[in-house]
């Protein structure tokens, strides 16, 4: 076991250690057992997104099955009624948001294997050239309109190789172009609501809270481009600033695998080919 790999074990169970602490300090001041198991359940939740022992979709669905689980010894523990009903345990696989997500997911994973962003990226370097301050406004730009249309955080993934390809072909420092672009795609996800995940499920509650409520006094939705303006503001914003202020406080980190060079040479230096 490598001093890394021990060093994440050790980190883990320090964290293991401290909620654990936590739950034992806060175990007394709850004023029902179904308090003290929800606060348990969701330490538990929080120590496992935080340290990673399981990917984070398997957390997930192993705390939704854990409170099944609690459900059915409920009157052993002290629970009067279960936390979440059997039968509506995997109700939230039927929410907008987590659908839109998933739809959002899969069309990042299609412009991925179609090869559009290696098209994307000559576009930017016949406008932008090797200027700093051209090319960070097309790619920060780009970024935006992609991610206003999918996922933030997968729009950033496809573009990691284009700002790549332009850093090594450009020669601008490739820490330069990663801050603008991770910025601006979370930016971008503020201009529709494709990828506004809590404006989505700000939509499913209010119509929850309509049935309750009479005809006059119920709420509308937001639309697909109601929050564009405001969105569109911010890009521009976090756009110009990057542009004006980017020379102060954008890092200068040349990375080693953006170096320029002739291409046998740096197959010759990866690769040990000869």
């Amino acid at each position: 076991m490598g001093a890394t790999s021990k060093r994440k074990i050790t980190i883990r169970l320090a964290g293991a250690a401290i909620f654990v602490l936590i739950a034992l300090l806060l175990s007394g001041t709850f004023p029902t057992s179904e308090i003290a198991w929800v606060t348990t359940i969701l330490l538990l939740t929080i120590y496992l997104f935080v340290f990673e022992i399981v990917a984070v979709d398997v957390a997930a669905v192993s705390i939704m099955v854990l409170l099944g689980l609690v459900s059915f010894i409920g009157p052993m523990i002290g629970m009067d009624y279960p936390f979440v009903p059997v039968q509506h345990l995997f109700d939230g696989f039927a929410s907008n948001a987590v659908i839109s997500i998933i739809a959002v997911m899969i069309i990042g994973t299609g412009l991925d294997k179609t090869g559009v962003m290696n098209r994307v990226a000559g576009v930017i370097l016949t406008y932008g050239g090797a200027t700093e301050g051209r090319i960070i406004p097309l790619i920060s730009g780009t970024v935006a309109f992609i991610s206003s249309f999918m996922q933030n955080v997968g729009a950033a993934a496809l573009f990691l190789p284009v700002v790549s390809r332009i850093s090594a072909r450009s020669g601008l420092p490739l820490s330069r172009l990663l801050m603008p672009m991770g910025f601006c795609a979370i930016l971008g996800g503020t201009v529709t609501l494709v990828d506004s995940s809590p404006l989505i499920l700000l939509n499913d509650l209010i119509l929850t809270s309509n049935e309750g409520l009479p005809a006059a006094q119920q709420m509308s939705t937001f639309n697909l481009f109601d929050v564009t303006p405001i969105g569109l503001a911010l890009v521009v914003t976090g756009i110009v600033y990057f542009v004006l202020a980017g020379l102060w406080v954008l890092p200068s980190i040349q990375s080693r695998l953006t170096e320029g060079g002739d291409t046998t040479d740096y197959l010759q230096r990866v690769y040990g080919i000869t």
